[in-house]
């Protein structure tokens, strides 16, 4: 299923906008533009809300036939528990985290390896996604000793060029371990004089990001793997300008996957 991210919506809910929206507009317009899914991934103040914001949150995903995922950082016990909780109250089945520079591999094992038993229970699925914090193989590693049916990666080739690696090469190597994945173009554009480069976001098919080999390693929609649309837009000339670049992206990420097989 394709689903849109608050990354999708980033400078639309920033404060450089005059008036930011919340995520009750961001779940109006996705289903607006005919998308079911919603993935609310770092969200600032999900944490902050108390019950009965998340409940009519909520309420509200549920009266728009919107289907809910979570997306957090760290994968720290308790704070994986309360992101299940509120995972539960969404009705959600999946939470998206990653390994965070200050939790080496040991003690991200230990965490994961006590906490998924509470995942499992509930019926939810745990994808850690591919980073620059971790090589590509080592995540999969990771994955593979803790054998749950629960937990998988999500994969998001983007991210590891920071770490010099290939995001062909990272596709292959996640593979069938991935349960999540998002969507966006990168591309190289060269810095004025020709000293260095920018490694950026692009609309949809015209960067470098080769997703039919994408469909071809990883088959998300022969396994049922949601593709969550989300992008890097660098801030335009004005504030109006970005709204309606991320918006234009958004559109085209959306056709660019019902389009392609």
């Amino acid at each position: 299923m394709i689903g849109l991210s608050t990354y999708a919506y980033f400078w639309q809910m920033s404060d450089r906008v005059e008036a930011p929206i919340g995520l009750r507009e961001a779940f109006e317009d996705t289903r607006a533009q005919g998308v079911e899914l919603f993935q609310i991934c770092d969200h600032r103040g999900l944490l902050a809300y108390d019950r009965n914001q998340l409940a009519e949150l909520a309420a509200i995903a549920r009266d728009l036939e919107l289907t809910v995922e979570l997306g957090t950082r760290g994968v720290q016990i308790e704070h994986l528990q309360r992101h299940l909780e509120i995972a539960e109250m969404f009705g959600a089945t999946l939470l998206r985290s990653m390994i965070t520079p200050d939790v080496d591999r040991d003690r991200s094992r230990e965490s994961l390896r006590q906490v998924l038993p509470d995942f499992e229970r509930a019926g939810v699925s745990l994808a850690l996604e591919t980073y620059e914090q971790i090589g590509t193989a080592d995540l999969v590693g990771l994955v593979t000793e803790l054998d749950s049916s629960h937990l998988g990666i999500c994969l998001d080739p983007a991210n590891v060029v920071a770490r010099l690696e290939n995001p062909k090469q990272c596709v292959e190597t996640v593979g069938q371990t991935a349960i999540n994945v998002h969507v966006k173009d990168f591309a190289f554009d060269r810095q004025p004089g020709w000293v260095g480069f920018t490694y950026s976001g692009a609309a949809m098919g015209s960067g470098l990001h080769d997703y039919r080999h994408l469909l071809t390693q990883v088959r998300p929609r022969e396994r049922g793997v949601n593709e969550i649309v989300e992008h890097w837009l660098p801030w335009q000339e004005t504030p109006e300008q970005t709204v309606r670049a991320e918006r234009a992206w958004t559109r085209t990420t959306i056709d660019y996957l019902k389009g392609i097989a």
